[in-house]
């Protein structure tokens, strides 16, 4: 899964973080079209806050370790223990740091996390088949694809298909 990062850090999601979260998110809007549609205003950064407090979903900041610019978001939901040991992964970066695997490293960081204090088992990413940069995201980071699912998720108020993606804990 990779070595520990210095480029990165990876913080779970904080009140504090709504100010750069809002405007990074307002400066990547091209960069999110058409793929998700993360919390634009304090309303929805509140709610999205509630939701990844746990213990069925967590939020995470990933910050450049040289400055602490907001570089991305990743989240695990659905988190769901017993015999399962399984969550979801969302994740999306922000303008001006894409493309330089800074993503790629919180990623494997989060799932050094998931696999080990968490101890889970798998993560799932939902990828849509057109988001090339994301489906290299998942392939470089481990994960294999297992499936196809159509009309998956309604994203923009569209149901989109998805490619299935996991990473099992080694």
């Amino acid at each position: 899964m990779g070595g520990p990062s210095s480029r990165v850090l990876l913080r779970p999601l904080a009140a504090d973080d709504e100010s750069d979260f809002l405007a990074a998110v307002a400066n990547s809007r091209r960069l999110h079209r058409p793929w998700v549609s993360p919390p634009c205003d304090g309303a929805r950064f509140a709610t999205l806050l509630d939701a990844r407090q746990g213990p069925t979903g967590l939020g995470f900041v990933l910050r450049t370790a040289d400055s602490g610019a907001l570089a991305g978001y990743l989240e695990l939901t659905q988190i769901v223990r017993g015999m399962f040991q399984s969550a979801y992964l969302g994740y999306y970066a922000f303008e001006g740091h894409q493309g330089r695997g800074l993503m790629r490293e919180g990623l494997l960081l989060l799932a050094r996390r998931a696999f080990g204090p968490m101890k889970l088992h798998r993560m799932e990413a939902n990828v849509q088949p057109g988001n090339v940069a994301s489906i290299a995201l998942v392939k470089t980071c481990g994960f294999r694809k297992e499936g196809y699912s159509p009309k998956y998720l309604k994203i923009r108020g569209r149901w989109c298909d998805h490619e299935r993606w996991a990473l099992l804990a080694r």
